[in-house]
C-alpha cells in the first residue's frame, strides 16, 4: 500500500516551509494568494488528503462565478478534451471560487442552442459556447444579454454586436495556411477540394474565404472545385471523398476545414499512397496523429486548448465581475500546426 503524503513531503513539493503550509491548512495567518495556491496545486499534485481543504481555505474570500459551457459532439475526442481543459482552468482560475456547468448539444441545431443558452443564463454569470451563426442564437445572446450574462462565442463566431467577444483561432489566416500547404505539398499543380461543415458555420466560411485567396494570390495554377458540405460527419465525408477521388483522378489537395476528417482520412488511405494528396484538417486526435504518422495526412491545425481555456475564464470572469462590455471583440489565438515530421 502506498505510503500517505505528510505534510513534510506537501511543503517540499510546494518549495515552501512547513510553517507556511499549517498557517494555509489552519488559517492561522495571512498567506499570499499566489503562495496558496502553490502549496494547493502542490497538494492536488501528489494526492495530499487535506487538499481540499486548502482550496476551501484559500477560497475563502474570493468572489464566487459560475460558468457555464456549451459544447458539440460529446462522444468526440475534441470535445472531451477540451471539456477537460475547461474543468481544469476553472479549478485553477487566479481569484475566483469558480464553478462550470458544461452542456453538450446533441445537434448543431440553433433552436437546441438557443435553449442551452436561456437554460444557463438563469444560473450562470457568464456563458461560452460553440454555434453555428443564426438569428435564433442572436435572440438567445441578447436575452442573456439583457440579463447581464455576457456570452462568448468559442471557435467559431456568431451574434456578431450581441456577444461578448470572439475565442479561438483567425479562421481567415487558418484557411490561408491550409492553401500554403496544399500548394507547396502538392506535386504538381491540379484539383483541389475543400469540405466545409455547413453554411452556418460562421468560421467555416472564414475558413474557406482565406483558402480560395491564397490561391488567387499566390497559386492560379490550381483549379479550386465547388465547395462541399459534409455535416461534420465522417461516414458522409468518407463516402464523398471516395466518390471525389474516383470522379477526379488527379485531385492532388484536400482541405477538411471543419469537422468530418476521420472519413477523409479512410477514404484517402485506401484509394491513394502516402503523399499522394496534399491533404489538411484540423485538431490533433488519435485518427489525424495516425494519418500524419502514415504521411496521409499533411498538416494539422489545432486549437491550444490549455491556453485557449486559461485565456477565457480570464475574460468571463473579467466580463462576470464587470458587467458586459459596449463594444464587443476578438480574442484570437496562435495555433498549434502539426507535420509528419513533429509528431
Amino acid at each position: 500500500m502506498p505510503k500517505r503524503p505528510t505534510l513534510h513531503d506537501l511543503a517540499r513539493e510546494a518549495g515552501v516551509s512547513i510553517a507556511t503550509v499549517d498557517r494555509v491548512l489552519n488559517g492561522r495567518a495571512p498567506v499570499r494568494e499566489e503562495t496558496a495556491k502553490r502549496i494547493y496545486e502542490a497538494a492536488h499534485r501528489i494526492g495530499y488528503h487535506a487538499a481540499s481543504v486548502i482550496k476551501q481555505r484559500m477560497q475563502a474570500d474570493m468572489p464566487v462565478v459560475h460558468f457555464g459551457f456549451i459544447l458539440q459532439k460529446e462522444r468526440q475526442y475534441f470535445y472531451q478534451r477540451f471539456a477537460e481543459a475547461i474543468a481544469e482552468a476553472v479549478r485553477t482560475a487566479p481569484g475566483v471560487r469558480g464553478i462550470e456547468t458544461i452542456e453538450f448539444a446533441a445537434t448543431s441545431a440553433p433552436d437546441e442552442t438557443a435553449a442551452l443558452i436561456e437554460k444557463l443564463s438563469g444560473r450562470t454569470n457568464a456563458i461560452a459556447a460553440v454555434s453555428i451563426n443564426h438569428h435564433a442564437i442572436s435572440t438567445a445572446v441578447q436575452s442573456a444579454r439583457e440579463r447581464n450574462v455576457p456570452v462568448f462565442s468559442l471557435l467559431s463566431d456568431f451574434a456578431p454586436g450581441l456577444r461578448e467577444a470572439y475565442v479561438g483561432l483567425n479562421n481567415l489566416q487558418i484557411g490561408r495556411i491550409a492553401g500554403w500547404m496544399i500548394a507547396k505539398a502538392a506535386r504538381s499543380p491540379g484539383k483541389v477540394a475543400i469540405y466545409v461543415g455547413g453554411h452556418r458555420w460562421h468560421g467555416h466560411d472564414l475558413r474557406e474565404a482565406g483558402f480560395r485567396s491564397y490561391f488567387r494570390e499566390h497559386a492560379q495554377d490550381f483549379h479550386i472545385l465547388d465547395t462541399l458540405v459534409n455535416l461534420e460527419t465522417r461516414q458522409l465525408t468518407y463516402e464523398a471523398t471516395l466518390d471525389l477521388l474516383h470522379r477526379h483522378p488527379d485531385l492532388c489537395g484536400l482541405y477538411v476545414a471543419g469537422g468530418g476528417m476521420e472519413g477523409a482520412i479512410a477514404a484517402v488511405r485506401e484509394t491513394r499512397q502516402p503523399d499522394e494528396i496534399a491533404l489538411v484538417v484540423n485538431e490533433l486526435t488519435p485518427e489525424s496523429r495516425a494519418g500524419l504518422q502514415e504521411r496521409y495526412v499533411t498538416l494539422v491545425d489545432a486549437t491550444p486548448l490549455p491556453r485557449l481555456c486559461t485565456e477565457l475564464i480570464g475574460l468571463m470572469t473579467h466580463a462576470a465581475l464587470n458587467g458586459v462590455s459596449g463594444t464587443p471583440g476578438q480574442h484570437f489565438l496562435e495555433p498549434n500546426l502539426y507535420t509528419p515530421e513533429s509528431v
